[in-house]
């Protein structure tokens, strides 16, 4: 009799809304006092044949929409959702909002400018337009085209200087080596004197190698005729060649 009492109770308490996930099994409360649900001893929501769930008492809507359960699908998610969603406010049940895609990463740094490439420029100055002849003195017009040649280094951030003298074919070969290894000499000490570093300027002596012009002997007959021709014919291999190896800022 004590039991048929109790079922009435239960009875006149039932819930009658049913939700979709009212069918679900062991709907476990996480804290059963005073669950708003009639719960079995091991703390699962008992529900009726029909899925619906049955009040007690301590019934409120707050507390459905309050009381959690576990394995909730969200962490907003209560037992009112199960058994009176539809009297749930709809944050209650339904899931929060996705969260921000993280803001997208910076963009990596422009790469910095390549440097300038190391440039390489050659002048050749005559000989004679330097040094009188068979001489290794620079002349005044010698020294203002040097002058000039540093004026143009203004800016550059210079490597190597590399001077390189060379003579005719007139004369000894170890005389000729000596004159030109002297011509190249001066140049590199005049540029000395002109603020350059002293180990930026390397020079060399060539004698008459690399010739650039060819020119027969008075005895053979050809165009040179005596030996004041043969010196003014072969005049281009008297010759400092000066080679300047550095690189340029980048004009913007």
């Amino acid at each position: 009799m004590k039991f048929i009492k109790l079922g009435l109770v239960a009875a006149a308490l039932m819930t009658v809304s049913g939700v979709s996930l009212a069918q679900q099994k062991d709907i476990k409360i996480v804290d059963p006092r005073e669950s708003p649900y009639v719960i079995s001893p091991n703390g699962v929501v008992v529900m009726n044949p029909f899925g619906l769930c049955w009040r007690t008492g301590f019934w409120t809507l707050e507390r459905a929409a309050t009381t959690k359960i576990e394995g909730a699908p969200f962490p907003n998610w209560t037992v009112g959702c199960v058994c009176d969603r539809a009297l749930m406010k709809p944050p209650v049940c339904e899931p929060p909002p996705p969260k921000p895609p993280p803001p997208a990463p910076p963009p990596p740094p422009p790469p910095p400018p390549a440097p300038p490439a190391p440039t390489s420029e050659k002048v050749t100055f005559a000989a004679d337009a330097l040094f009188d002849f068979d001489k290794a003195t620079l002349r005044p017009e010698g020294r203002a085209k040097l002058d000039d040649l540093v004026s143009k280094l203004a800016g550059v951030s210079l490597e190597v200087i590399i001077a390189v003298g060379y003579t005719d074919r007139i004369g000894s070969d170890a005389y000729n080596l000596k004159l030109s290894q002297r011509r190249a000499q001066a140049v590199k000490d005049y540029l000395v004197s002109k603020g350059i570093e002293p180990n930026r300027v390397y020079t060399e002596g060539k004698g008459e190698a690399n010739p650039v012009k060819q020119c027969a002997d008075p005895s053979a007959k050809g165009e040179v005729r005596n030996q004041k021709q043969l010196i003014d014919c072969l005049q281009p291999n008297r010759r400092v060649e000066v080679e300047v190896v550095g690189t340029r800022p980048v004009r913007k």
